[in-house]
């Protein structure tokens, strides 16, 4: 049996984190939800975690500040962003910086899965 992949999911809106926790188990990922990048960072998901999808505008540490972080720690991390308040100049940063994806809230299921194996090279399935 092949072990199914850690996704780490970081957002401060507790229904969002409900929802792609479900969404990633219904399709044979492992979820690990945490509702801070503070959270996330000090959690064992930093090293573990195949891919980090990461809420933009969150309180104490946002997106683009774990990002930051993050690229020095571990810069193979596939990272996925995601906002309903839509930024051109934060997209530019976080795409420079490496990112792997951006979603514009609300973005459906499909988008949602295609993003994750689109970072991890995953084959498309639709």
């Amino acid at each position: 049996m092949v072990k199914a992949r850690l996704i780490a999911v970081v957002d401060d809106d507790f229904r969002v984190l409900e929802s792609l926790e479900s969404l990633l188990e219904s399709t044979g990922y492992a979820p690990v939800v945490f509702d801070s990048g503070e959270a996330f960072l000090q959690s064992k998901a930093v090293s573990l975690a195949s891919c980090l999808i990461t809420d933009i505008r969150m309180p104490n540490i946002d997106g683009v500040e774990l990002q930051r972080r993050l690229v020095r720690q571990r810069p193979e991390l596939p990272i996925i962003f995601m906002t309903a308040h839509h930024d051109e100049e934060i997209e530019r940063r976080v795409v420079q910086r490496g990112a792997a994806g951006f979603l514009r809230k609300s973005f459906s299921a499909s988008e949602f899965l295609r993003a994750i194996r689109r970072a991890l090279g995953e084959p498309e399935t639709e």
